[in-house]
């Protein structure tokens, strides 16, 4: 493994309501230097929860996302309140947004988003023996839920209104753990 580059210098270099972005000077090992920006994260990684109402059927959330400018299918998420666990904070956003709870709840994996300009992370949970149960979230509008079948996982990452990244990761890591 090469050694770590030494940070030179680190500052904040912007803030907003929900940005932070950090400067640092870095030189690696070989002597070159380089100055890098990159979004700063909390401590604590995100979730996006993998629910499946059958044994090759998810349920996916249609919501709006500014940065496309329109409506995707994903799977619920969201970030893990102080004092909450991964697990805790995977079962609450699945009710908030997808209207059931999770009896069983799984770590597949932690991701993480371009991390040359991100500190992002985010926690991969399967989520099975689902129950109805919904929470009040902080969702501008009602979500729209559907099942989607994994046997056809390529037709519907191949579709226009399933785009977002970590959907797909997670999508095909289950789909995966499950064997199907």
């Amino acid at each position: 493994m090469p050694e770590l580059p030494k940070i030179l210098t680190r500052h904040r270099v912007a803030e907003s309501r929900l940005f932070k972005v950090d400067a640092a000077s870095l030189r690696f090992s070989n002597g070159v230097e380089r100055d890098y920006e990159y979004l700063v994260s909390g401590k604590t990684a995100a979730v996006i929860i993998v629910p499946m109402i059958s044994d090759h059927e998810v349920l996916l959330v249609q919501e709006y996302g500014i940065g496309v400018e329109g409506y995707e299918w994903v799977c619920p998420k969201g970030k893990v309140d102080p004092g909450e666990s991964h697990a805790e904070a995977a079962d609450r956003e699945l009710k908030e947004e997808a209207g059931y709870g999770a009896q069983s709840l799984t770590l597949l994996k932690c991701l993480s988003q371009s991390p040359n300009y991100m500190q992002h992370k985010t926690q991969i949970v399967l989520a099975q023996q689902l129950y109805p149960e919904r929470l009040e979230g902080d969702e501008p509008e009602p979500m729209a839920v559907e099942r989607f079948s994994l046997h056809n996982l390529a037709e519907l990452t191949a579709r226009g209104d399933v785009s977002e990244a970590r959907t797909i990761a997670a999508l095909y890591l289950a789909r995966d753990f499950l064997a199907l």
